[in-house]
């Protein structure tokens, strides 16, 4: 199957940056969220990323112009009737997943690839919420979505290979590196990425510094960033979100959460999004000494 119109479903951080993605491979995108207002503000944060490549020379003012031209906002889910691949990229919750891939079964053509943005929910579980599993797949972008170079493709159970190899084959036409993943939790870069920033905190627990800890792997291992520095800047309650579905999916004790880290959410100090983590940091997200 070759991919032409794409829909993207839902206009937050990741939305917009799959939006834009797409636009600039030279897609036409219909995105579709409830809130008029989201779009407009995400079509506007999208006008200005182009703009600024165009300034620095990434790309002409023409091909700027004519990504964002690619892109039109609607608010109601029937505009995604003649969509060859929708991406769906609403919050990480399982059911609210479910209800969209329903609605989306009802509004595009049987043969339309559905596909999820999950980072680490069940694939299979969203296919079976449809009656076309087969035309179900995950495909997980990193943020920011326009720097990240990855993407994780997740067939589900049922998932034919034909969308799968159509699903890798639009990852490479849109700058995109494909790794195919299995429909376990976590995938593969959760999987690996999250236990170890766990595992960091445990020694946190246990007394290590935390600067102690980043400047360990950042010299010992060649770490551009430390496990301690990336838990506050990726968000706390993301964190023990993650591991809290590994611990839940695999029912094994290596993916238990620790205890500070589920005493730190509990106290609200996030991370950086809440100027206190594991760091301080200022208004701007600055690290404060």
């Amino acid at each position: 199957m070759k991919i032409g119109n794409v829909g993207v479903v839902g206009a937050g951080l990741m939305g917009s940056g799959i939006a834009q993605v797409v636009a600039e491979a030279g897609y036409d995108v219909v995105w579709v969220d409830i809130s008029g207002e989201q779009l407009h503000k995400g079509l506007a944060n999208i006008k200005r990323m182009l703009d600024r490549k165009a300034e620095k020379g990434k790309m002409t003012p023409e091909k700027a112009e004519a990504a964002l031209n690619r892109l039109k906002t609607e608010t109601d889910m029937r505009a995604l009737a003649d969509a060859d691949l929708v991406i769906e990229a609403v919050p990480e919750h399982l059911e609210l997943k479910k209800k969209i891939f329903k609605q989306l079964e009802e509004v595009t053509r049987q043969e339309a690839i559905l596909a999820s943005n999950t980072s680490g929910l069940s694939v299979s579980a969203l296919g079976a919420a449809t009656r076309r599993p087969e035309q179900v797949i995950g495909a997980h972008f990193f943020y920011p979505a326009p720097v990240m170079g990855l993407l994780e493709v997740t067939p589900g159970l049922l998932t034919s290979g034909q969308v799968l190899k159509t699903v890798m084959a639009f990852a490479k036409s849109i700058g995109k590196t494909p790794v195919e993943c299995k429909d376990y939790p976590g995938f593969i870069v959760n999987r690996v990425l999250v236990p170890m920033m766990n595992e960091a905190i445990f020694l946190v627990m246990e007394g290590v510094k935390p600067d102690d800890i980043d400047t360990a792997m950042k010299l010992g291992a060649n770490y551009p960033m430390g496990p301690i520095t990336l838990a506050d800047f990726v968000g706390l309650d993301t964190l023990l979100a993650t591991m809290q579905g590994l611990y839940e999916g695999f029912n094994d004790s290596k993916y238990r959460p620790s205890p500070l880290l589920v005493k730190m959410v509990e106290a609200g100090t996030l991370g950086r999004k809440t100027g206190r983590g594991f760091y301080s940091y200022n208004d701007k997200g600055e690290r404060i000494e």
